[in-house]
């Protein structure tokens, strides 16, 4: 799934919690699934980068912090389109 030693039920509730952390970063109001979706979809991107540039993110608290700034990336692009 992409974030390296948290399992599956763990990438769920870290992407949970980061899409959440996101929405507030950001000031964006979207519901629990875009908010789920968007941050465990941070965190694979933010997993595959990482792994480009030679970085590891291992457990929960690296997991969470990738996961946040990968779906604040895409929150960004997310209000971008939807404004498009």
């Amino acid at each position: 799934m992409g974030m390296e030693g948290v399992g599956f039920v763990g990438a769920i509730i870290v992407g949970l919690i980061a899409g959440y952390i996101a929405e507030r970063l950001t000031r964006s109001d979207h519901g629990l699934l875009t908010n789920l979706f968007l941050g465990v979809l941070g965190a694979v991107v933010m997993g595959w980068l990482a792994r480009r540039l030679n970085f590891t993110l291992d457990g929960l608290v690296e997991n969470l912090i990738g996961a946040v700034i990968g779906a604040i990336g895409l929150i960004t692009i997310y209000q971008a389109l939807k404004k498009a």
